[in-house]
């Protein structure tokens, strides 16, 4: 720690406990001081400070040491007394308003400096620490000399010296036996040179030394100027600021003789009198003291007669120790000693006497020894723990004697000089709490502890902020209970700049709301709305505070009788993100949903269109370049009558309902762009600034024109709202920001303040799309043609499949007609461009093929699926609109966007845009209808027939369908019913019905064509009829829409490896039954398409065995011999080399009778006889008749025909191969015991069996079941 001399503490100790001077003077001597504006207190005071007085000072040791500092402190007889509370109350009040008035003048609004402590703090400390002086418990106020001043007009001046020390007029203390009245005395003879007769003086200062000696008379001449203008350079009254009554300056009639005669007069009183009086007291008190009290005997002593002394005082009415009591004469030599900077000697006495008041129990006398202890102890720079410990002893004790009126002031003085003995210590945080201790039950006094507890936190070190914010608060509340509004205000505004640090919403909420009703009550109603603007949008206060805080702004708004237009109102709360800006140059679109699809999905749509060749060799960007300036050429371009629309949204965050009237947006405008291109930037909104409205709400309405709402957003609602601008001239045009009026009161502004210049993109990376958020300029050009289209009889929902005819409606509203238009859609499986004519035709009667006409091929060019539809040589002009036919269909089921864009060239060809582009978006819900399957397995009795399963599952919820016809679409195959079409049944599927049907396929392919040629083959349609009434008819799946439709869905179905020859395609059209609310009125057709089902899963080689099915026989004359053949066919594109190799039955079981086959199928029979009663009569050559055989040797079967055949089969022909059996015994036989093994051959050597390169495969026999009967001789 520094000299403690040079602390605050130091320093208030050095000036406030110091000799006090008691001051008698006559009315002359005070009527001639106050020519000078000055009383003689006031004119003696600036000289008796004494920063280097440097006198030889010895107290109680030997050893001298030199005073440096001194000073003494005058008083009047009438004001040596302890003040009233109600005065000292008043005092402090004036300095609170005083420093009130002078730092809310420099209070900064922005950021108020923390670091800095009001200076009046000092002040109000020292008013507080003399309100307790004049005690009879101490002697640091107690008179140490009297000056008597007299004047040289007064009568009998000698006489009048004794007449003052009368004492009636001398204050209690002197009276009450608590001081001694035996103090030094001094004389003053005053003299003013305006009176003149300075010889009379001298006679009778000559007298005053007769009488009161010559040491103790001074003679001072005043009033020396003749003028009464002198000017002092360096004024000595100007600290105490004092103020002449009659407009005069302090010291306007006293010289530069006068001031330094003064001056010599208080250094000669000091240093010749008062500090040699104070020494010869010490040194007198201190042998008294030594001889009675210190020392061994003496304390024993001393401690044996206070055990037995009564607690009952002498004198009940007056002090409890007298001036002439042992311990009141300690407590003197201790102060004298502490006045005259002995600290040592001061604190062993107060050591000392401490242990006698404790005694004594006078509590009051302890606590102010203890006080005085601790002080002593810091002015040392010793022992801190004994100090704080000697401190708040002392503080404890006062609060004890809460009985004493004084007590409390007592300890609040202990409290101030023990905060600042912690903080000269750097102990800040324990210096708070002291302030908080001390703060009391007055709300003045504990509003100006809490806030010197509050700079305490935030000084120190790590800082408090939350604990110094908080202080502050409740410092702020107790100013507002004393009237003092200014000081709230500093004090809140001060805990709002910590506060925002925090996440303390509620309490920067109350003292948001604080500050503007105190502002509000001031007439500050700027000040006020700016912090009631803070609290508007507070989303986490509860719903009444909500009402309370808008109620309160509206009301002080209401107050001023103005109308403000406030750009930091945040209610609603606008976010940038919620703000999307729409405009059209050459992009155009037809709905809102249009614009906010990704502008990259527009461009790969259009890029192919616009680079399309036209009459005109160019594109949509030359244009720009021949007709807009340079600095335009990046420019937002938007056309004059084609509104411009943004998309703000309005949240409320507060959870009661807000109106907001007058909802508009705010341009600026500009026809000429050389005057206006600096401006082009647009007005700058300072959010902080608060304008008067200036009542002209509208934009001027001859260059644009704006659209206005009114809206209510609930609680906790957030409100899209769209607003437009339509520019009515070309120029430039800058959308700055929105404006509404919040409840008819006060006009809130939003400012759009995007910076595009700043917003720097990649290399490489265009500008995208008409939806940016940074678009706020536009360059206006002159009208243009514009495209208004949509798609009639769409609707939003639909069932997966549906097939309609639409129409498309063009619109031209302008004179100059356009030409060249083209179209192209993101989905070609919902949409496609129809024939012109099919808008006459009836639908969909007029999609039926010619009766007898079941065979067709597939009339669809693929190079038009993903292209572009070019509409032939049309101009749109605004007399009559163009209507052109689409073919719809929902292809999956799910939601769906279909994306067209429609791009046509604009005829003037001065237009500063070639081309515009016309972008739909249509948004489909496309439910589930028909779930349909297909399976195909080889027909078991035919070789080049396959069966087909047809599987249908109706997963609506509530609608029928009418299964209406089956097509086919193959290269070689072709589709038929199993049962004729007479007994077909209609089938309806209704709700959550399954069904299943078979059909049949032909391979109507029967002969070879080359492999590189089967690609190039039209597939060919065959279609099958499902209904039996004559008025439905079969329709064209062949043509258009069904052919393009069914290319795109092979291309989604599209699997690898695929081979035309290989796979089957179906078309399932079905009608449905209820319409319901997802289709629309009239028939509604429902085309299925199942596309690439294989048909190849057998073996391109296999053969069929053809014969009898049942043989009756009778095995008592001869076995049975059955002749049978086999058909193989051959459906690879080479020949290839086929044999049969047979295998004869195994014996028959006992038990069953039955011999499995060498494939491995069981093999069953119908047992006729019993087999011990079988009889074999003939052998295998029929010469001869053998025995019975055992069971075990008996073969039910055996192949009796060539056992092995090979034969060629050409490329996809078949051959017969004749087979034949014999059977011994009835039963019925599976006859798949074979095996067919092929190797393919070349073409280049199938002449040559033995060179041929092959490629071999084995097969085993298929399923062929017989059944042998017994027959009896007498049958038929």
């Amino acid at each position: 720690m520094a000299d403690p001399a040079n602390t605050k503490l130091g320093r208030m100790l050095l000036d406030k406990i110091t000799p006090v001077v008691m001051v008698l003077s006559t009315r002359n001597v005070e009527d001639s001081c106050r020519k000078n504006g000055l009383s003689l207190i006031e004119m003696l005071s600036p000289f008796c400070n004494f920063d280097n007085v440097d006198v030889p000072v010895r107290t109680a040791s030997e050893q001298p040491y030199r005073l440096r500092k001194f000073k003494l402190r005058l008083f009047y007889a009438s004001e040596i007394r302890q003040p009233e509370n109600e005065a000292t109350r008043e005092k402090l009040k004036q300095v609170v308003s005083v420093a009130g008035e002078t730092d809310f003048r420099e209070l900064s609004l922005d950021s108020p400096n923390l670091d800095f402590v009001p200076s009046w703090f000092q002040t109000f400390n020292r008013d507080l620490v003399d309100a307790v002086s004049f005690s009879e418990h101490e002697a640091f106020d107690h008179p140490v000399a009297c000056l008597v001043a007299v004047s040289s007009k007064d009568e009998n001046p000698i006489g009048k010296c004794v007449d003052l020390f009368n004492s009636s007029q001398l204050p209690s203390l002197l009276n009450d036996g608590a001081m001694d009245p035996k103090i030094l005395k001094l004389f003053l003879l005053l003299h003013d040179n305006q009176d003149g007769k300075p010889e009379i003086t001298t006679e009778i200062f000559s007298e005053m030394r007769l009488t009161f000696g010559t040491s103790a008379s001074h003679l001072l001449y005043i009033n020396s100027s003749t003028d009464g203008m002198e000017q002092h350079q360096e004024n000595p009254w100007s600290i105490y600021n004092l103020g002449p009554p009659d407009g005069k300056k302090p010291g306007c009639l006293l010289n530069v003789d006068d001031i330094e005669e003064l001056r010599n007069i208080m250094h000669d009183i000091s240093s010749k009198r008062i500090i040699p009086h104070m020494e010869v007291k010490i040194r007198v008190l201190n042998q008294q003291i030594s001889a009675t009290r210190k020392g061994f005997r003496n304390q024993i002593k001393n401690l044996w007669w206070r055990k037995g002394k009564d607690d009952v005082v002498e004198n009940p009415n007056g002090p409890m120790y007298t001036f002439s009591s042992v311990e009141s004469q300690i407590r003197v030599l201790g102060d004298y000693g502490f006045m005259l900077h002995d600290y040592e000697l001061a604190l062993s006495n107060y050591r000392l006497i401490s242990t006698d008041y404790k005694l004594d129990k006078a509590w009051k006398h302890y606590a102010g020894v203890q006080e005085a202890m601790g002080l002593a102890y810091f002015m040392l720079d010793q022992s801190r723990k004994d100090a704080e410990y000697c401190m708040e002893n002392a503080f404890n004790t006062y609060l004890l004697q809460k009985i004493e009126p004084s007590s409390i002031q007592n300890a609040i003085r202990c409290g101030i000089w023990w905060a600042e003995m912690l903080r000269a210590r750097d102990q800040l945080k324990d210096a708070a709490a002291v302030y908080f201790r001390i703060s009391g039950e007055d709300p003045l006094h504990s509003a100006v502890m809490l806030e010197q507890a509050s700079f305490c936190f935030l000084l120190s070190t790590p800082c408090s902020l939350r604990k110094g914010g908080f202080h502050l608060v409740l410092a702020g509340q107790l100013y507002k209970k004393c009237d003092q509004i200014r000081h709230a205000i500093r004090t809140y505004k001060y805990a709002l700049s910590i506060l925002k640090a925090t996440c303390w919403d509620h309490l920067k909420d109350h003292v948001h709301y604080h500050i503007g009703k105190w502002y509000a009550s001031l007439g500050m109603f700027d000040d006020a709305i700016t912090h009631l603007l803070e609290v508007l949008s507070c989303s986490h206060q509860s719903k009444a505070t909500q009402e309370s805080f808008l109620k309160d702004f509206l009301q002080i708004v209401q107050e001023t009788g103005k109308k403000f237009e406030l750009p930091s109102l945040q209610l609603p709360v606008i976010s940038p993100h919620l703000i999307t800006v729409f405009y059209e140059d050459h992009r155009t679109y037809a709905s809102p949903q249009a614009a906010l699809v990704r502008e990259s999905l527009w461009r790969s749509l259009e890029d192919d269109m616009i680079l399309l060749p036209s009459s005109v060799k160019t594109n949509w960007l030359e244009p720009r370049a021949a007709f807009f300036p340079k600095k335009d050429e990046k420019s937002n371009v938007c056309v004059v009558g084609e509104t411009i629309k943004v998309d703000i949204g309005f949240r409320n965050p507060l959870q009661i309902p807000i109106s907001l009237s007058n909802v508009t947006l705010i341009c600026h405008h500009s026809v000429e762009q050389e005057k206006t291109e600096p401006d082009m930037s647009g007005p700058s909104v300072d959010r902080n600034e608060l304008r008067i409205f200036s009542g002209e709400f509208h934009s001027d309405t001859s260059l644009f024109s704006l659209s206005e709402v009114d809206i209510c957003i609930q609680g906790c609602g957030t409100v899209m709202v769209q607003l437009t601008v339509t520019p009515k001239m070309e120029g430039n045009l800058k959308l700055v920001g929105v404006r509404w009026r919040l409840s008819d009161a006060v006009i809130g502004t939003y400012e759009f303040n995007f910076d595009v210049s700043r917003r720097k993109l990649p290399k490489g990376k265009k500008k995208g799309g008409s939806i940016a958020k940074v678009d706020t300029q536009f360059l206006v050009i002159k009208s243009l043609p514009r495209l208004e289209g949509v798609i009639k009889h769409l609707t939003e929902r639909v069932y997966a499949g549906d097939l309609r005819c639409l129409t498309l409606e063009l619109r031209n509203l302008s004179k100059i007609s356009v030409k060249n238009l083209k179209m192209r859609t993101n989905n070609p499986s919902f949409i496609t461009v129809a024939e012109q004519d099919a808008s006459h035709m009836d639908f969909p009667s007029g999609l039926q093929k010619p009766i007898d006409s079941l065979k067709s091929c597939m009339q669809f060019n693929a190079d038009q699926a993903h292209g572009v539809f070019v509409f032939p040589n049309i101009k749109v002009s605004n007399e009559t609109p163009l209507q052109w036919p689409l073919w719809f269909r929902a292809a999956t089921a799910g939601s769906a966007s279909l994306l067209i864009t429609i791009c046509y060239e604009i005829e003037d060809g001065a237009s500063p845009l070639k081309y515009r582009t016309l972008r739909m978006r249509y948004d489909l819900e496309v439910l589930p209808s028909l779930e349909v399957s297909f399976k195909t397995s080889p027909c078991p009795s035919r070789l080049q027939e396959l069966l087909v399963r047809m599987d249908v599952l109706n997963r609506t919820s509530s609608e029928s369908f009418l299964i209406r016809q089956l097509s086919c679409v193959g290269y070689q195959w072709e589709l038929e019913q199993l049962q004729p079409f007479e007994s077909a049944i209609s089938v309806e599927v209704t709700a959550g019905q399954a069904l299943s049907r078979f059909f049949k396929l032909k391979n109507r392919r029967v002969h070879s064509i080359p492999e590189d040629e089967v690609s190039l083959e039209i597939p060919r349609v065959t279609d099958v009829r499902l209904v039996d009434s004559d008025s439905m008819g079969l329709l064209d799946t062949s043509a258009l829409p069904f052919a393009s439709f069914h290319y795109q869905e092979r291309r989604k179905q599209e699997v690898q490896d695929q081979d035309h020859g290989k796979t089957v395609d179906f078309i399932l059209v079905s009608e449905l039954r209820n319409n319901g609310n997802a289709s629309s009125s009239g028939s509604s057709i429902h085309s299925h398409h199942t596309c690439h089902c294989r048909v190849t899963s057998m073996n391109p080689v296999w053969g069929l065995i053809e014969g009898p099915r049942l043989v009756r026989h009778n095995f008592s004359e001869s076995f049975c011999e059955i002749k049978l053949k086999m058909t193989i066919y051959n459906s690879l594109e080479d020949a290839v080399l086929v044999s049969i190799e047979t295998v004869d039955s195994p014996p028959q079981s006992n038990s069953t009778g039955s011999a499995p086959s060498l494939s491995g199928n069981d093999i069953g029979w119908h047992d006729t006889s019993r087999l011990s009663e079988m009889r074999v009569t003939t052998d295998v050559m029929g010469t001869r008749v053998a025995k019975a055989a055992p069971p075990e040797s008996v073969l039910a079967f055996v192949w009796s025909g060539t056992s092995s055949s090979k034969r060629t089969i050409e490329p996809m022909s078949s051959t017969l191969i004749p087979l034949q059996i014999t059977v011994f015994s009835p039963g019925t036989f599976d006859l798949s015991n074979y095996t067919l093994h092929w190797n393919r051959i070349s073409s280049q050597a199938q002449d040559n069996e033995s060179d041929s390169k092959s490629t071999s495969r084995i097969c085993h026999g298929q399923s062929y079941h017989i059944a042998v009967l017994p027959r009896e001789p007498n049958d038929l």
